[in-house]
């Protein structure tokens, strides 16, 4: 079985298949698998080997330094609040800051 004529051509040699470009049966998916399944009712249960976890190597002694350099100083936000920007008082008070009373 070979693919046909168009699909050979040297406009479709170096991009990926969509839909469009191939008959009925094609599914590209969106390349994540599957993490559980669905329960009879509705539901969906994690099944626990099946979800990726990534290990973090050991990174002492590294010699890589991060893209932002330690100097920077860490700024927070200016919120006198707990809740900070999640505070209704807070919120209502710079919305009428903002756009005026209404």
């Amino acid at each position: 079985m070979q693919p046909t004529r168009a699909l050979l051509g040297m406009r479709y040699r170096k991009l990926r298949l969509t839909t469009k470009d191939v008959n009925k049966g094609f599914y590209k998916g969106t390349g994540s698998g599957s993490m559980g399944r669905h329960t009879p009712r509705g539901g969906y249960i994690i099944e626990w080997n099946k979800v990726r976890t990534f290990v973090c190597p050991d990174l002492t002694g590294f010699r890589l330094t991060p893209f932002v350099t330690n100097t920077v100083k860490r700024t927070y936000g200016q919120y006198e609040t707990k809740l900070g920007p999640k505070d209704p008082q807070e919120y209502l008070a710079r919305w009428k800051a903002e756009n005026g009373l209404d």
